[in-house]
């Protein structure tokens, strides 16, 4: 299962991320992935400060946002990186790697996150697709949405044939590693948030009894 989210990034956030982007130093986005011959795109160098200050703001976003909290239950987030597709440039099929080093210890990615900055009609091509057994999906998000999906994912970038396609990209440990039930209590929750004030007192006791206690024993 994967959530699409319209407005993670308001309007004001967009256009200050965008204008980062332009004054950005971009380096070769091998640099984080060596051995995928397939990826060919450009990233923000680490120590670039309007590359920091665009990763900031997205991760503000992330943070507040309940959507995406419901979702994924969020243990611990990898800081967004910017990266830019221009002509030519795209991201061949691949699975996101298990395990990102960050302190300590190495971040186990459960979730994976584009979050779209440039709209679908400054670019040509550059669609995110996401393969679900025998079926894709394209997704070329409107500025300041986000998509959400498992890093265990088959996915990939199209090439883009005129103009720049700039997105961030995160990865997030979730409290609930398992896929099957991370989308069950998601459900789960969906159900109580629509269905739940018309529910008989004890019915909604029940519901939230279930959720509960699914979450702790799922929890790791």
């Amino acid at each position: 299962m994967f959530i699409q989210i319209d407005d993670l990034l308001s309007a004001d956030e967009v256009k200050s991320i965008a204008g980062l982007a332009r004054q950005a130093r971009f380096v070769d986005g091998r640099r984080s992935n060596p051995h995928n011959t397939t990826k060919v795109n450009l990233i923000a160098e680490a120590a670039d400060p309007a590359g920091q200050q665009a990763a900031q703001i997205a991760m503000t976003a992330l943070q507040r946002s309940e959507p995406a909290k419901d979702f994924v239950f969020p243990r611990r987030m990898a800081l967004p990186a910017l990266c830019s597709y221009r002509e030519g440039m795209k991201y061949g099929a691949h699975t996101d790697a298990a395990f990102l080093p960050l302190g300590v210890q190495p971040l186990r990615s459960d979730v994976s996150c584009t979050i779209f900055i440039s709209g679908p009609d400054e670019y040509v091509g550059g669609e995110l697709l996401i393969h679900l057994g025998s079926e894709v999906t394209r997704i070329a998000g409107k500025p300041g949405s986000a998509v959400f999906y498992p890093s265990t994912t088959v996915h990939e970038v199209r090439p883009v044939t005129s103009g720049e396609r700039v997105v961030l990209i995160t990865f997030i440990e979730s409290f609930i590693p398992d896929q099957l039930q991370r989308d069950l209590l998601y459900a789960l929750r969906e159900v109580r948030a629509l269905e739940g004030l018309k529910m008989e007192w004890r019915n909604q006791i029940q519901l939230e009894y279930v959720i509960a206690n699914l979450q702790r024993m799922w929890s790791r």
